[in-house]
């Protein structure tokens, strides 16, 4: 099931509701109740976890056609939410009770092969993150960011502390590791922006042994 017939049939639910939401808006916080089932029509949402030190960890993006991992988990197990989910541009998407999601979820073979097939890609998404984290050196995982996060120009518009938190490492360390790239020609830093200067080499530090 495509991006757009997840929604369609997400639309067609009792109780259905279409909403926009705004960047910088807070969709969910940890322990709080589950409202229901989304299904974005466009734009995105950031979930991550904040720790007591106030260090970010992003865990995944949810987009077009895409389920959020903690709602499944806490419309099916009724759980509350274990993490933030963040608007991270303009979100245009519907919205279904959790009595509705049940009852799609029995009775709608298109839309729980769509959802359970979405979920199965979710702790892929998970496995990628322990690994990295686990098993990949500092200058590889910033490496690695900035060059996903780069736009056509080379360009890649982020604080350190946004690097920090899409990879798991602290603020410090991130700005200590690009300081290091600058000096060796790899990158030009400047405020809230970071120039790759040599996209052969950061690639090659994305390639090396862990």
């Amino acid at each position: 099931m495509s991006a757009e017939a997840l929604v369609d049939a997400t639309a067609r639910a009792a109780g259905a509701v279409a909403f926009k939401a705004a960047a910088g808006d807070v969709l969910f916080r940890p322990d709080e109740p589950c409202r229901g089932f989304i299904a974005l029509r466009s734009g995105s949402i950031r979930v991550g976890l904040t720790g007591a030190s106030g260090r970010e960890v992003v865990l995944y993006r949810v987009r077009p056609g895409e389920v959020c991992l903690q709602t499944f988990s806490c419309l099916v197990e009724g759980w509350l939410y274990a993490a933030e989910g963040v608007v991270e541009t303009n979100v245009e998407a519907v919205l279904i009770p959790p009595v509705a999601f049940e009852r799609m979820m029995a009775e709608d073979a298109g839309f729980r092969s769509a959802v359970l097939g979405s979920v199965a890609a979710r702790f892929g998404d998970f496995q990628q993150v322990v690994q990295t984290l686990a098993f990949t050196g500092l200058e590889a995982r910033v490496a690695a960011v900035l060059l996903r996060l780069a736009d056509d120009a080379g360009a890649v518009r982020a604080t350190h502390e946004a690097l920090a938190a899409e990879i798991g490492s602290a603020r410090e360390a991130v700005s200590r590791q690009l300081g290091l790239m600058a000096r060796d020609g790899l990158v030009a830093l400047s405020r809230g922006r970071i120039d790759i200067l040599r996209t052969s080499a950061l690639k090659r530090l994305c390639d090396g042994p862990l």
